[in-house]
């Protein structure tokens, strides 16, 4: 690949990819989003749910989305700087505008306070408000409460959730530059909930973000991302975990500081995305045959 030889590679980068990835296939991914149709009973909208550590990224990769259907850079979801905490403090949920004729993609994405590494005594919070989001009992626009999950008796309590209203497809944002340092509480969180959507037949998928801060050769070439030793090692350790299958997690690039948009940037947005929709397609197949 590009003609090198093993031996006048950098030292984070192998010779032979790992990671498979068609950059000229942009086009197709994203027409291939446009076209999507949920094909369940009854169902118009496709949720994705993002959760992970504060910080992670994942205001910064429904901007991404959005930005790579768009066509122009967004920053409908407010971000802040990592040292900052967390930015986002209720449940919301983002809908994606498909061409100019103000049609709207069935893809919603929901955002949530990031997961805190909070004492033992408080660990179940969270996780408790996943699994509420995931069956679809939480509306939107629900501030977050560090104290107590939501109530039953909360007026932004969905008493009877409808196939729209509920997950099809979670996904962990997790900081790839931070992945060998998340604290135990943090990943002990991530497996819970990752154990309810599992109970709850929803699939689990991960998005590794900040690929260029854990790895100075992607930030010269976005394409060295496929024979980056140090972010496989990421891939490696965060599987292992997790207890998630490696072709489960997929690297990317979030816009941050760009004005515009760019081609391999969307071109990772998008291949993960169509990932996501067709993985949590084939289950909602699945479960109508049963």
């Amino acid at each position: 690949m590009g003609g090198k030889s093993s031996s006048s590679l950098p030292p984070q980068l192998v010779d032979k990819p790992w990671l498979q990835m068609e950059w000229g296939g942009r086009g197709n991914d994203l027409q291939f989003i446009k076209d999507y149709t949920p094909k369940a009973d009854g169902q118009q909208q496709f949720r994705i749910l993002l959760h992970g550590p504060v910080g992670a990224g994942k205001s910064s990769f429904i901007n991404s989305v959005i930005s790579s259907l768009e066509g122009r850079i967004s920053v409908r979801a407010g971000v802040c700087n990592s040292n900052q905490g967390t930015y986002t403090k209720q449940y919301k949920t983002y809908r994606i505008q498909i061409g100019n004729q103000g049609n709207m993609s069935p893809l919603v994405l929901n955002d949530m306070m990031g997961l805190e590494n909070v004492p033992r005594r408080h660990r179940r919070v969270h996780v408790k408000d996943v699994e509420k989001a995931m069956k679809g009992h939480i509306k939107d626009g629900y501030i977050f409460n560090p104290e107590n999950s939501l109530s039953e008796t909360d007026n932004f309590y969905n008493k009877t959730p409808k196939v729209n209203d509920k997950v099809h497809v979670l996904v962990s944002v997790i900081d790839a530059s931070k992945v060998h340092l998340l604290p135990d509480k943090v990943v002990e969180k991530i497996q819970d909930i990752r154990d309810d959507a599992t109970d709850l037949g929803i699939p689990h998928m991960v998005i590794l973000t900040k690929i260029d801060e854990a790895c100075p050769e992607i930030k010269k070439d976005l394409k060295n991302v496929c024979r980056s030793s140090l972010l496989q090692k990421r891939v490696l350790c965060f599987s292992k975990l997790v207890g998630i299958p490696e072709n489960c997690i997929f690297p990317v690039k979030n816009y941050h500081s760009e004005r515009n948009v760019d081609n391999d940037i969307d071109a990772l947005v998008l291949n993960t995305l169509r990932r996501i929709i067709e993985i949590g397609d084939e289950h909602l197949k699945n479960q109508e045959r049963i």
